[in-house]
C-alpha cells in the first residue's frame, strides 16, 4: 500500500482538508475540480478509509481524514525543507501561526510585523480553535491562554498579564492604582457572552467574593468591550495585555489570578528550523517592554 500512496495524492489532500472545499482546493492547485475528486476518491480506496463525510451542507473530515491530512501537511513540509536544503535556497511554504483576536491584537503584532508576508500565513480562531489547528498541523504554532496544559503538544509559557478593570478616566474608582473585586460591587459590566471562559471564569470568582453586579451589555472581543465602556455603558474586567483606548485607563484586580498565554506545538516541530525561530522571535517580541 506505501508505494501506492503518492506525494501528488497526499498534496491534493493537504489542499483539500484545508479548505473542505473541492472548488477553492482545486483552484489552489491549478487543476478541474473532477480531477481534484479522483486523487481524493482514489486516496480513499488506496487506505480503504473514509476520509471525509458530509453534515448538512458542509464537508467535515473523519478522523482517519485528519490523521492523513496531518501527515500530508508534514510530508509537504518535509519535502519543501529537504528540496531547500538540495538546492541551497530557503523552502518557499510559509510558518503557519495560529491565534484569537486578542493576540493577534496586543501580543503577536511586533512579531507579524518583521516577518515577510511570504513566509508567515495566520490562522484566526478561538482557543479551541487554534488548539485544534496545531493539533491537526493547519499551524505550525499557537498562541492562547491556557489554564490546563495538553498532554499531547508541547507547551511554552510566553507571559503573563494580571487581570484588569477597564473604565473611564473620571470614574470614581480611576483615582486608585489597584482595586480588588468587592470595588467593582453594583457595577453593571461589559461582558463576554454566557459560556465564554473569561465570562465563566469572572461569573465564579465574583460569586465566590460576594460581589453583587449585572450584566451591562455582553461583546465578543476586547475592541467591542473597550467600546461600550468609552459609550458608558458599564465597565470591564480583561487581560492586562489589553491597551486601553482613549479616555478609558486600567486598572489591576490583585485578587483576580493572573492570566497566561503559552505557545504550543506538536512535538518535533522546532526541528524546522523555520518554526524554532518564529517561536524565538515571539519570545524576543514579549520579553521587549511595552512602549511607553
Amino acid at each position: 500500500m506505501t508505494s501506492e500512496v503518492s506525494s501528488d495524492a497526499l498534496t491534493a489532500f493537504a489542499a483539500f482538508a484545508e479548505h473542505l472545499n473541492f472548488t477553492r482546493a482545486a483552484a489552489e492547485l491549478h487543476i478541474s475540480q473532477p480531477a481534484l475528486h479522483v486523487k481524493v476518491a482514489k486516496l480513499a480506496r488506496t487506505l480503504d478509509r473514509p476520509l471525509y463525510h458530509r453534515s448538512g451542507r458542509r464537508l467535515v473530515l473523519t478522523p482517519d481524514g485528519e490523521a492523513v491530512a496531518r501527515f500530508a501537511r508534514d510530508h509537504d513540509d518535509r519535502l519543501a525543507r529537504f528540496l531547500g536544503e538540495l538546492r541551497a535556497t530557503p523552502p518557499h511554504q510559509p510558518v503557519i501561526l495560529a491565534a484569537g483576536q486578542g493576540a493577534y491584537l496586543y501580543l503577536l503584532g511586533g512579531v507579524i510585523r518583521d516577518s515577510l508576508p511570504a513566509r508567515l500565513r495566520l490562522v484566526n480562531g478561538d482557543r479551541s480553535q487554534t488548539l485544534a489547528a496545531v493539533r491537526t498541523g493547519r499551524a505550525h504554532i499557537g498562541v492562547a491562554v491556557l489554564d490546563t496544559l495538553p498532554d499531547d503538544l508541547t507547551t511554552e509559557l510566553l507571559a503573563t498579564y494580571p487581570q484588569t478593570a477597564i473604565l473611564p478616566a473620571g470614574h470614581p474608582l480611576a483615582r486608585r492604582r489597584r482595586l480588588r473585586l468587592r470595588d467593582l460591587a453594583g457595577s453593571a459590566l461589559v461582558v463576554p457572552p454566557p459560556r465564554r471562559p473569561h465570562r465563566i471564569a469572572l461569573e465564579r470568582a465574583l460569586r465566590a467574593a460576594g460581589v453583587p453586579w449585572s450584566v451591562a451589555v455582553e461583546a465578543e472581543g476586547w475592541p467591542l468591550t473597550l467600546h461600550f465602556v468609552a459609550l458608558g455603558l458599564g465597565l470591564a474586567v480583561v487581560n492586562g495585555c489589553v491597551t486601553p483606548t482613549a479616555g478609558l485607563v486600567s486598572r489591576p484586580i490583585t485578587d483576580l489570578p493572573d492570566i497566561p498565554y503559552h505557545a504550543f506545538h506538536r512535538p518535533g516541530a522546532l526541528d524546522d528550523p523555520r518554526v524554532a525561530d518564529l517561536l524565538a522571535r515571539t519570545r524576543t517580541h514579549l520579553a521587549e517592554p511595552p512602549p511607553a
